[in-house]
């Protein structure tokens, strides 16, 4: 039966990572190769969705995991405003791709208009490695929403005798 993740915050990150990624890449392509507009539009956009998703989800899981006080909270505050870069770079990047569609009766503004994207494509992917790279200190480091429970088959460590 399917069942929604919680948190669900880090089940939907990693969908927009990876598309915002390709899309960079794609968007070098597409400076090139014409045919590679549509793709990159369509890998932009969907990622941008994805990040607006990304950011709704961690700021639900922000007010679950509750107060997070020190060198944790002071991640917390950089994830998240890398966050919202990442989406507000993302949608304005992905906007352009999808501008630059409709520009193909004007050979030189396509080809502006593209590598506009790609730049804006490049710099949101570095944008989400730095979240990412944020994200992973709060969670890896500082363990912050990360749920330990034993394991119903765990046993104590046994101890040796003499």
């Amino acid at each position: 039966m399917f069942s929604i993740p919680d948190p669900l915050h880090p089940a939907v990150v990693h969908f927009p990572i990876a598309l915002l990624l390709v899309g960079a890449l794609l968007s070098l392509l597409a400076v090139i190769f014409r045919h590679w507009a549509l793709p990159t539009a369509l890998i932009l956009v969907l990622g941008a969705a994805g990040a607006i998703v990304a950011v709704e989800t961690g700021e639900r899981a922000e007010h679950d995991a509750g107060k997070i006080v020190g060198q944790a909270h002071d991640l917390l505050e950089l994830h998240e405003h890398a966050a919202e870069r990442t989406r507000n770079l993302a949608v304005v990047t992905s906007l352009i791709a999808v501008v630059g569609l409709f520009a193909t009766k004007i050979p030189l503004l396509r080809r502006i208009l593209a590598g506009i994207t790609a730049v804006g494509a490049l710099i949101t992917a570095y944008q989400v490695v730095q979240t990412g790279h944020y994200g992973g200190q709060i969670v890896y480091k500082h363990a912050v929403g990360v749920k330990v429970s034993p394991s119903p088959s765990a046993k104590p460590p046994q101890t040796k005798k003499d």
